[in-house]
């Protein structure tokens, strides 16, 4: 149903062009969310993570 709608918009060439990069952009958008935790303050984000936030509990 979303390809009908799509290639009546787009149309077929741009679809098969959009399906050969989506492996791309989904590998670049990891890679770049890996790199926010790394150079961010990790622990709040990770703060989000159900199991990893039971690591971190404070005592104070």
């Amino acid at each position: 149903m979303v390809q009908k709608i799509l290639s009546k918009v787009v149309g077929a060439k741009y679809i098969s062009i959009l399906r050969t990069w989506v492996p791309n952009m989904v590998a670049w958008g990891t890679v770049g969310g890996v790199a926010l935790v790394h150079f961010t303050d990790w622990r709040v984000i990770l703060d989000y993570v159900p199991y990893i936030k039971g690591k971190f509990s404070d005592d104070e």
